[in-house]
């Protein structure tokens, strides 16, 4: 079934539109605002599902709220960042006649600042998650530019042995100092394995229905 006559004009004149150069930052603004909503529902709804009813106590209510609030939150601040960031960029892209690497690093720090500044739960997941990518990229980019010298053996193997060897120490003598569902999921590994009253609580359950 073909479109109405004035459906088809609209939407010829709305792609007429976007096909425009003159308006492409303005609408890479609205498009980074539409994937930074879209990525972050799809990243945080599926954790923040997961994570919840494994570990979080309270009524299915509770349960869904706290998903739909973690979700809000990543996607909406994720959405405003890209919004800002690209904003900034073009600003400082204009007024200066040409792109500059600093322009980036100059809009991602003030959106950064205003997006993700809040210490919570949800910003702070994703300032340490791109905490570990950052320093991954800068030991790349040291020894690309010759500041730090190519190994010639691969430190991988040492470097996975020192972070878990480092995580399990400071789970079990620094707990406070990680992050809480880091503790939620460790404590389920590695604590709530030492305890069972039965089989049940042994191989079906985690823990025995009475003690919940």
């Amino acid at each position: 079934m073909a479109a109405p006559p004035q459906l088809q004009a609209l939407l010829k004149a709305v792609n007429a539109l976007l096909r425009k150069r003159r308006y492409h930052a303005a609408l890479a603004l609205i498009k980074g605002f539409r994937n930074g909503i879209v990525y972050g529902v799809k990243i945080r709804a599926p954790h923040a599902l997961v994570m919840t009813f494994l570990f979080r106590s309270g009524s299915l209510r509770d349960k869904l709220r706290a998903i739909l609030q973690a979700t809000y939150t990543h996607s909406w601040n994720l959405a405003c960042f890209v919004f800002v960031y690209k904003g900034l960029c073009a600003l400082q892209a204009h007024t200066q006649g040409k792109t500059y690497q600093s322009h980036s690093f100059l809009a991602a720090f003030i959106g950064g600042f205003l997006l993700f500044g809040d210490n919570n739960n949800i910003n702070s997941q994703i300032n340490m998650y791109l905490t570990s990518r950052v320093l991954f990229a800068l030991c790349r980019l040291g020894v690309e530019k010759g500041y730090i010298p190519e190994l010639r053996w691969d430190p991988f193997p040492l470097y996975t042995a020192v972070v878990w060897g480092l995580v399990l120490w400071l789970f079990e003598y620094h707990r406070p100092t990680l992050q809480p569902s880091l503790q939620s999921s460790m404590t389920y590994l590695y604590e709530d394995s030492n305890v069972w009253h039965d089989l049940s609580d042994f191989l079906i359950y985690n823990k025995s229905r009475a003690s919940k």
